[in-house]
């Protein structure tokens, strides 16, 4: 699975797979709860902009917006190799009508309602940890320690 779609599973895995079925490929890896929370903790690193260890809802836009347009970017290159059919390099006014609009970003507040426990506005790292290691948990429901594609599609992650 090539890495984008591997964060792709992860991210869903943290977020609560409320984006899981956009996001998540058909054949989803098995993720060791070791392996999770070291993605988790990196994916909070990268929403802490100020690095002070606390997630704002500004930090939590921005971050939305930031990986909303990358997404988009990635989806338009792949989406301009799919139009270009002669591929010339250029997308005629045929096969330019076949593009799709990039979805609306989401705000923040589904994330602090699900994370900021003590409802402060901010997401510690504890926090985060508590809320997404839960959703971890939930998924892995044979408890050994590691989310299979047959729990992710039992828990609604993967189809």
């Amino acid at each position: 699975m090539p890495p984008a779609e591997t964060s792709a599973v992860r991210l869903a895995l943290m977020l609560g797979g409320l984006a899981a079925p956009a996001l998540v490929a058909a054949q989803s890896p098995a993720i060791p709860r070791t392996q999770f929370i070291a993605d988790m903790d990196a994916e909070f690193r990268k929403m802490d902009a100020d690095k002070n260890g606390l997630v704002t809802r500004v930090e939590i836009e921005q971050y939305q917006r930031l990986t909303a347009v990358a997404r988009a970017e990635a989806r338009n290159r792949q989406l301009f190799a799919q139009l270009d059919t002669d591929r010339n390099g250029q997308v005629s006014s045929e096969e330019f009508i076949k593009l799709v609009v990039a979805p609306q970003i989401p705000g923040a507040q589904s994330v602090l309602g699900r994370m900021d426990s003590n409802r402060d506005q901010q997401v510690s790292l504890i926090e985060h940890r508590a809320a997404t290691l839960a959703n971890f948990d939930r998924l892995d429901s044979d408890k050994d320690g590691i989310v299979t594609p047959a729990e992710m599609k039992a828990g609604g992650i993967a189809k």
